[in-house]
Formats: C-alpha cells, structure tokens, sequence
C-alpha cells in the first residue's frame, strides 16, 4: 500500500475516512489491522496492549510513534522483531514540554503545516461548532461518540 491507511470505528467512518483520502480504512471492531502491514510509519494514539501488534506491523526500518495513551500505559514487545526489522519506537507529547519548546513546535507548524492547509492540501475536519455555554453539549457528542471531526467551541 502506498497511500494512507487508518482505522475506523464502523463502516460510516470507514466510508467518511476514505472520502477523506485514506487509501484503507480498517474497522478495529471487525478487523485486525496487522493483517494489513507492513507499515513504514504509525501514529498511535491508543498505546496499550497496540504496541505488539504495531511493532509486528512494522515493516523494514519502520517507525511507531506513541502519541497517545487511550487503552493503556504499558505493553508487551518482542525486542528481536524490533532489532531485525531495524523499526524504531518514538514516543511523544506536547503537555511536559516547556512553554519554548511548545512555542518552537507552534513556529514550526505554521511554517510547514499552515501553507497545506491554505492550500487545501490538508483539510481540517470540523463536525460540529458550538458557543463555549454549550460545553456540556459538547463533552455529551464525544462521549455519545459517532463524530469522525473536531467538535469545537467557540467564544460568543
């Protein structure tokens, strides 16, 4: 596979992910991702017992990238599949950075990522825009789940 894969809860996101431009889209509900590897590159944000499977999906000289933590901090790994296939685990988070080197990371995204989303080139993906007295509406819509987007508030 040569273009972006990504998972999905049910088929109305799948369908709404490759609208979106992913290549696959795999419902972790029905399927077992690894089965779609190897992968050069994967952003995880569910940590957990994902990190076996997402090493064993690595291919040669793959990346993981643990951004995120939502099943769990602690998993298993095979050190021998990480060392023969040359993969390497990476792991990181804005929260314990300094406010320079968030500042540092801000400067580099509108420098780099800000021009593809003038361009179009990356689309944000907004669901839903409410007015900051609807917060607990919005806190309801993403704990009642079933939004592929951003669910924002706004000031007014």
């Amino acid at each position: 596979m040569d273009g972006p894969v990504t998972t999905v809860g049910g088929p109305e996101k799948a369908e709404r992910a490759r609208g979106l431009g992913a290549d696959v889209a795999i419902d972790y509900r029905t399927q077992d991702f690894a089965e779609y590897g190897p992968y050069d590159v994967i952003l995880d944000v569910v940590g957990g017992d994902y990190l076996e499977r997402n090493v064993r999906s690595l291919a040669a000289d793959g990346r993981l990238v643990v951004i995120g933590l939502q099943n769990g901090l602690e998993g298993s790994l095979n050190l021998a599949e990480l060392v023969f296939k040359r993969a390497s685990v990476h792991g990181t988070t804005l929260r314990t950075r300094s406010k320079e080197q968030k500042a540092a990371v801000v400067a580099e995204v509108r420098k780099n990522v800000w021009p593809m989303i003038e361009s179009g080139a990356v689309r944000l993906v907004v669901e839903r825009t409410l007015p900051m007295a609807e917060a607990a509406e919005a806190h309801r819509l993403m704990e009642a789940g079933g939004h592929l987007g951003k669910i924002l508030l706004v000031n007014g």
